[in-house]
């Protein structure tokens, strides 16, 4: 006789303990919802905020110049794509940005994605897959994970910037193809990885670089071209082993994300990469809008200055507000300032006092961060004062006295 699946138990039934048991651990994240403001500040659930927590490293998101380009863009194409770039998709505005990224990152030829979780998890099935080999850095982003993951290659994970567990992983592997994958700007962590080291075991071992510029593009290097103009890789001294990968939603204000390097390479992707085939491309308006960026990050050096110099600011000050305390600022000296603090629930208790202050710092927990490290990622940009650094610093003073050593970072 049949059993009525409405009278047994199932397996769908699990998700409120399994919510609840995220409760209990401080790991369930909330959205919320932001409206902009004026410089830095946001609405968030209808309070007026000073924000931390933004990518928008050049302040560039709502500059007029590119509102301006994406209405013109919208009159020109219209709203959407309507198709895969191999159909009807590719506008003569996306095109015309992809020469652009090329001559702005001084490789040959670049392609242009509707987002950078795609990309990387697109392109990196495309370069490499069964009886290949992957070797990634330990912190690397999660859609260089992923992505590794969904390519079926053998991956070969080193410890967080281990150029020797690294050459002894190249030296050791019988593959053919070894494709080694890392962030340039570590998200979490803010620190720089060595990319000239990265190159050279590349070019001893035969293997290809492929580089996550996520948040580097637009804020490294002269005129913001990123990492590889940083380490003077662009140009007469681009190599061939060199595939940069950079998303657009960050310094450069707008949305989506591209791949650049040779033209060999490039043209493989664009003909076996799954989320650029089988995807609508991403609407002209926005790529009208990233010309208009280009420009903004070649020229306003003005943005990268201040933006160093509130690093700066916000380094010194919590250097001194924070001595005697258990919490610690990582080395970086990127706009991404990882302040940790160590156990979920006092990271979240920081963040809620900050919030009570008028301040939205987010905290970040495991998953995302490794077990013991959870922490404040605070995030500067071009569109932040020197009073409003000094009010983060202020309440981060006073959160640290009123908290007792307990759990110290490792």
């Amino acid at each position: 006789m049949a059993t009525n699946p409405s009278l047994t138990s199932s397996w769908l039934d699990e998700f409120p303990a399994r919510i609840a048991e995220l409760d209990r651990a401080h790991l369930r994240r909330r959205r919320r919802v932001v409206l902009p403001e004026s410089g830095a500040r946001l609405q968030v659930d209808g309070q007026s905020m000073l924000a931390f927590c933004s990518n928008d490293y050049l302040g560039l998101a709502h500059h007029p110049a590119l509102i301006e380009a994406a209405c013109m863009g919208a009159r020109s194409f219209g709203v959407g794509a309507t198709a895969s770039p191999l159909v009807s998709g590719h506008s003569a505005a996306n095109d015309t940005l992809e020469q652009a990224l090329a001559g702005f990152t001084g490789l040959p030829r670049a392609l242009y994605f509707y987002a950078g979780y795609a990309t990387n998890i697109g392109i990196i099935p495309a370069l490499v897959g069964s009886g290949d080999a992957i070797f990634s850095d330990n912190l690397n982003h999660a859609c260089l994970i992923d992505g590794a993951r969904l390519s079926r290659a053998q991956i070969h994970r080193f410890a967080h910037a281990d150029l020797g567990a690294l050459e002894t992983a190249l030296a050791q592997s019988p593959a053919q193809r070894k494709l080694v994958i890392s962030d340039t700007v570590f998200s979490m962590d803010g620190d720089l990885a060595d990319v000239p080291a990265l190159l050279a075991l590349c070019e001893r071992h035969d293997a290809l670089l492929l580089l996550d510029d996520a948040h580097g593009f637009g804020v490294l290097g002269p005129q913001g071209r990123g990492c590889l103009a940083h380490f003077a890789l662009t140009g007469a001294r681009a190599s061939p082993r060199v595939l940069y990968m950079a998303t657009l939603g960050k310094a450069a204000g707008v949305a989506g994300a591209f791949v650049a390097g040779s033209d060999a390479i490039v043209e493989w992707l664009l003909q076996k990469t799954r989320s650029y085939i089988y995807a609508t491309a991403a609407p002209a308006l926005l790529a009208s809008a990233l010309r208009a960026s280009l420009q903004l990050i070649e020229h306003d050096e003005w943005r990268r200055e201040h933006l160093q110099q509130l690093i700066q600011r916000l380094r010194q000050g919590l250097a001194t507000g924070l001595r005697g305390s258990h919490w610690q600022l990582g080395p970086s000296l990127t706009p991404i300032q990882p302040l940790l603090i160590g156990r979920n629930d006092e990271a979240l208790a920081v963040m809620e006092g900050l919030r009570e202050r008028g301040l939205w710092v987010p905290a970040i927990r495991p998953p995302t961060v490794p077990e013991g490290t959870a922490r404040l990622r605070i995030a500067l940009s071009a569109a932040h004062t020197d009073a409003d650094v000094d009010q983060l610093v202020q309440a981060l003073t006073e959160l640290a006295a009123a908290c007792q050593p307990t759990v110290a970072i490792g």
